[in-house]
């Protein structure tokens, strides 16, 4: 039976590849601003009926922390569409892969978490799987889209040791709230300055933006509430596979040589980090 937390980052990766797929389509046409502040409208009003639901105080206890978590989410989100919209979706989202490596190191050194052999084996397959598909040469890249890259990659990896933090006392739902909570009065000046009225196709996509974002969200919280940091976020790798696969049947491109061999060097460190944690559950439950 796979973990929970293997399954849940799975799901968290697939939402977050239709995501940016989604992103780099509307880019074409609408400013980033724009996507930003529709993509938190979205995620407000579902995250909010989902802690309403479930009946948990809105608010939770350490406000000041979830309000640093929502910052540190809406500037690594603003970033990383940035890096979308300048550059080719492969080295935007190769950059945007090195989070688990930041997140492990930082993780280590706030958390003290330690960086198992199986999560070193699954971020050096990550890697070297993110460049075998991806082979980016850097060549004729825009500087403001290499910035925004570096930049969303460091504050997502501090966004997610937050997340361990905050997970002591906050229910996942409370700290997914906080993120499109703090994001939305930050990006509405944004998005009117560089406002562009949508078609009606483009309204159904910053919908469907917000809705993949909020499913990619949800699920990553969850399992960095019952998981590592460092642990949690390197299955996150099997977001390019995901996404080698969008690019298969949307835009009808069969991965190559490279793609296959990419992809299997992300599964195989996905399914070391999944034994270890299979392993490490049976090693903690009483005899």
């Amino acid at each position: 039976m796979i973990p929970r937390a293997v399954a849940y980052m799975v799901v968290s990766a697939l939402g977050f590849s239709a995501m940016s797929l989604l992103v780099k389509v509307a880019s074409e046409s609408l400013p980033t601003g724009e996507i930003v502040l529709a993509r938190a409208v979205v995620t407000l009003v579902v995250s909010y009926a989902m802690v309403r639901r479930a009946g948990l105080p809105p608010w939770g206890t350490n406000k000041v922390g979830l309000a640093f978590r929502g910052l540190l989410g809406f500037t690594g989100l603003t970033l990383y569409y940035l890096s979308l919209a300048h550059l080719p979706l492969a080295d935007a989202t190769t950059i945007h892969q090195t989070i688990p490596l930041l997140t492990s190191v930082i993780a280590w050194f706030i958390l003290r978490e330690r960086i198992g052999w199986a999560t070193a084996f699954a971020l050096a397959c990550g890697i070297a799987g993110v460049t075998l598909i991806v082979h980016p040469t850097g060549t004729g890249l825009e500087p403001i889209g290499i910035a925004a890259g570096i930049g969303a990659a460091l504050s997502g990896s501090m966004a997610y040791v937050t997340v361990r933090q905050l997970a002591r006392t906050e229910n996942a739902l409370v700290i997914v709230f906080y993120f499109p909570l703090i994001a939305m009065p930050l990006a509405i000046p944004w998005a009117i300055a560089t406002w562009v009225t949508p078609e009606p196709l483009e309204w159904l996509l910053l919908f469907a933006i917000g809705l993949t974002t909020q499913v990619g969200q949800v699920f990553l919280t969850k399992a960095l509430v019952i998981e590592t940091a460092s642990r949690a976020t390197s299955i996150g790798y099997i977001q390019v596979a995901f996404a080698m696969i969008w690019q298969w049947t949307v835009f009808s491109a069969p991965p190559t040589m490279y793609t296959v061999a990419g992809a299997a060097l992300i599964i195989l460190g996905t399914v070391a980090v999944a034994r270890a944690s299979r392993s490490a559950t049976r090693s903690d439950t009483p005899a």
